[in-house]
């Protein structure tokens, strides 16, 4: 009779933990759900919850997976131009394009030609004064227009600028003066270029030259004559 009494204790000790257990595991399966639940019905805690997984995948991706930029290659500067002049047609030829020669761009003002590749980023294609690429830019500078009237398809001898607007451009010519290097003139029609290898002779064989003096501009109409000092280029 005890025996019976005791193994009926026990079932029931047996069947009350399981009970227990079934209600704890309901339990606990419950709340996760519930949790679930409501993540998913609520939208603000859906667009929490993304945001938790973005900043953890910047962090992620910032400390193991972010790789160093490449550093983008310079291109070598290019060797100074030989010194020479240049007719209206070949000056063109120096706008920065593919077609220009080395990618040069080479801009005339006031009979002279500077090297002003080094400033492709104003004067390449896209950049604010690219349409001065190739081009004797005297009238544009000195009358602050770029637009299709400040360029001539023949030589322009600026005979109708004012002396103000004359001035102006001199002003320009002095900034490229200082900033880019003179590569030549811009010739006349009809007028033969200069032979500069027969100056840098003379000069290897006489010694050094403070300078040769560049032919003047003249504006007929307000009598200016521009004569300026340079340095012979090598």
């Amino acid at each position: 009779m005890d025996q019976e009494v005791k193994e009926n204790v026990v079932t029931e000790k047996v069947v009350v933990a399981d009970n227990s257990t079934i209600v704890e595991s309901g339990a606990s399966e419950g709340g996760l759900y519930g949790i679930v639940q409501d993540i998913v019905q609520n939208p603000l805690n859906l667009i929490l919850l993304s945001i938790c997984f973005y900043l953890l995948w910047k962090i992620i991706q910032e400390r193991f997976l972010k790789k160093e930029a490449p550093v983008p290659k310079r291109s070598p500067p290019l060797p100074k131009l030989p010194k020479r002049d240049f007719t209206l047609a070949e000056l063109r030829s120096y706008d920065g394009t593919a077609s220009s020669p080395d990618g040069r761009i080479l801009v005339a003002i006031n009979g002279k030609v500077f090297d002003v590749t080094r400033g492709k980023s104003f004067y390449g294609p896209g950049g604010a004064y690219d349409n001065l690429a190739g081009h004797d830019a005297s009238r544009a500078l000195a009358t602050f227009a770029l637009g299709p009237d400040a360029f001539r398809d023949t030589y322009d001898d600026l005979s109708d600028l004012t002396i103000d607007q004359m001035n102006t451009m001199k002003d320009w010519e002095a900034q490229f003066q200082d900033k880019y290097d003179l590569v030549g003139r811009l010739l006349r029609p009809g007028e033969a270029p200069h032979d500069y290898a027969i100056d840098d002779e003379e000069e290897s064989s006489n010694g050094p030259s403070t300078g040769t003096s560049t032919p003047a501009r003249v504006d007929s109409k307000s009598e200016i004559v521009t004569s300026i000092e340079t340095k012979k280029i090598k």
